[in-house]
């Protein structure tokens, strides 16, 4: 894949992202009452506004601060810049396996920023399922975390792109 498609993919996808994300979690923020369920669609959609410390259904919520920092902040924030690079710069990376670390990459960043602003707590606020057989509590960023890994995964048996046709 060339560097000006590729870049314009990933960085359309970072930013579509991102801004869905932080726009959803603002709107969140403004409208939805902390702890408070809001129901639809016959319950099978619940909104509900946590702040989340830990990560991905809270998972190390109860590591002291200091742990929470080094893990979800400065080595997620690493990861980060490595998954941007490697959609960036890999060049043996077809355009699906791109827009998958993008995807992976873009929530992750958004995330990231909730952490920054929010002292160390990701803002979560969508929680779907039937019943007694609920999800966690997540955001769109986790979805496009989770879309993002899937991808990689339907598109690891797949070889990779070839940029040059074979030549006879």
């Amino acid at each position: 894949m060339r560097f000006i498609p590729r870049f314009l993919a990933v960085t359309l996808t970072l930013l579509g992202c991102v801004g869905c994300d932080q726009l959803s979690k603002s709107a969140a923020r403004a409208c939805l009452a902390s702890g408070v369920s809001e129901s639809f669609f016959g319950d099978s959609l619940r909104l509900q506004l946590v702040e989340n410390p830990g990560s991905f259904l809270s998972l190390g919520a109860a590591l002291p601060e200091h742990v929470r920092f080094t893990l979800f902040t400065a080595a997620v924030a690493v990861l980060l810049l490595c998954l941007v690079s490697a959609a960036l710069f890999a060049g043996r990376l077809g355009f699906w396996r791109c827009i998958a670390l993008a995807l992976v990459a873009g929530g992750g960043i958004s995330n990231l920023i909730d952490r920054l602003i929010y002292a160390g707590r990701v803002t979560d606020f969508l929680n779907v399922g039937i019943g007694a057989f609920r999800s966690g509590i997540f955001n769109l960023a986790d979805m496009a975390i989770l879309l993002g890994a899937l991808l990689l995964i339907l598109k690891s048996g797949a070889p990779p792109a070839r940029s040059n046709p074979p030549q006879s």
